[in-house]
């Protein structure tokens, strides 16, 4: 199981990381912070002080077309900030 899916490079997430040294991963849904934590760690080397996560769940979409209404739900996903230590820093944009 891979633990961090993807970062997150959002024009909010890459401010936040300026002000507050702050990351943001879409990580996998069994996940828990003590292996993101571990996983950011080993994969960056960097000190991480927090991890937050939040559990995103699919929204129902309805669309209608020339057969009737067809429904679904957009992907779920699992999301995790990370606050580094003071003086780490991620570049995400040479890790990827």
């Amino acid at each position: 199981m891979q633990i961090i899916v993807k970062p997150i490079i959002t024009e909010k997430v890459t401010s936040v990381a300026e002000k507050l040294n702050r990351y943001g991963f879409v990580v996998h849904e069994d996940a828990n912070k003590i292996q993101i934590k571990k996983a950011v760690q080993d994969l960056y080397g960097v000190t991480v002080e927090e991890v937050n996560t939040m559990r995103y769940i699919g929204k129902v979409k309805m669309r209608n077309t020339k057969n009737g209404f067809n429904t679904g739900l957009t992907g779920r996903c699992k999301k995790a900030i990370v606050t580094l230590k003071a003086g780490d820093s991620i570049d995400l944009f040479t890790t990827f």
